[in-house]
């Protein structure tokens, strides 16, 4: 999937140096910036993303039917008892299955291509600039990276929302769902959200990677008394999760509006001869200013939650591989 250390510095060789050199490696270790640099951290972002998103598929449940039908739950704590009361645990984790394999795949393309990409674009631009400008190498290597990754989840969110939104039973399994997704709408009814999936989780992502960056940079220098390299990795681990619980919090106010629109969208069905626009532009319409906001609250707990933990679990994953935490120091000039 990413191409190696050696062909990527052959592509620019005679140009610049590379933005973050690959490390010397001692022997078994992860070099900085290789191909298995980037396939590492790929895999943390399977773990950071599909943990978290399943542990957090109760509220997510909620927050869509309530984007669905804003009359249906009084609130966060009156929707989980009357769903634990009628349906039990199952219930509360419902669309669980597509959840975890979704956001799997997502993680793995954000987190690995994110990195990937800001290397990248780092050396195509020289040392120098990409240091000047790095929030705009951070912004766009994390839209990037996104774009690529909502190919892979989008399936899966289309049929997670189906079977936490519909009013009967869409499915009695996870295959079933997919093939009665696929003989009603055909590959169409997989994809039909990955617009505005875009303009949900581009932005949220965006938000998300360059504000982190941003935090963790600024904890070091504005509010702890040592450079971060004298910092234990337990401590430095306390300033991921907090630096990406604050990024959360941004990352859902931004992306919430294009959250109730792929709720709806996959839960409307659409009239017919009528375009995926045309059926979006309808939801907007009906909706009105405040209906794109229902559900913001519950969605700023488990955004805010949500990131934190991928951040976490992602640079813990990357401590017990060898590798060092995200962000928090500048780039070293050579």
């Amino acid at each position: 999937m990413f191409p190696s250390t050696q062909t990527l510095n052959s592509a620019f060789k005679g140009t610049q140096k590379p933005f973050i050199a690959a490390s010397p490696a001692e022997k078994g270790a992860i070099e900085l910036n290789s191909a298995r640099y980037f396939y590492t951290c790929a895999a943390g972002g399977v773990l950071a993303c599909g943990l978290t998103h399943y542990a957090l598929t109760p509220l997510d449940m909620l927050k869509c039917r309530m984007q669905v039908n804003k009359s249906l739950y009084s609130g966060v704590f009156d929707g989980f008892k009357k769903v634990a009361s009628a349906e039990g645990l199952k219930g509360l984790y419902l669309g669980g299955a597509p959840t975890l394999l979704g956001y799997s795949l997502q993680g793995m393309g954000k987190y690995g291509f994110y990195e990937y990409f800001k290397y990248l674009y780092g050396n195509a631009v020289g040392e120098e600039a990409a240091v000047k400008y790095k929030t705009l190498l951070y912004l766009s290597a994390s839209a990037s990276a996104e774009f690529i990754a909502d190919v892979m989840l989008c399936p899966m969110e289309a049929l997670k929302v189906k079977m936490q939104t519909s009013s009967t039973p869409f499915a009695t399994s996870f295959l079933g769902g997919l093939r009665k997704i696929h003989a009603a709408e055909g590959i169409n009814g997989f994809y039909k959200g990955l617009t505005p999936l875009w303009l949900r989780q581009i932005p949220y992502t965006m938000v998300k990677f360059a504000t982190f960056e941003t935090t963790v940079e600024t904890i070091y220098k504005k509010i702890l008394s040592k450079p971060k390299d004298q910092y234990g990795k337990t401590e430095q681990l306390g300033v991921t999760f907090a630096a990406g619980y604050f990024a959360g919090i941004f990352c859902a106010i931004v992306s919430h509006p294009a959250d109730t629109l792929v709720s709806k969208l996959n839960n409307v069905a659409k009239a017919e001869g009528e375009s995926t626009g045309a059926l979006a532009v309808r939801i907007l319409k009906d909706l009105g200013f405040a209906g794109v906001w229902t559900g913001l609250v519950p969605r700023i707990f488990m955004i805010g939650t949500l990131t934190g933990m991928q951040w976490f679990i992602y640079d813990s994953f990357k401590v017990a591989t060898g590798l060092p935490t995200t962000g928090g120091a500048a780039p070293k000039k050579e």
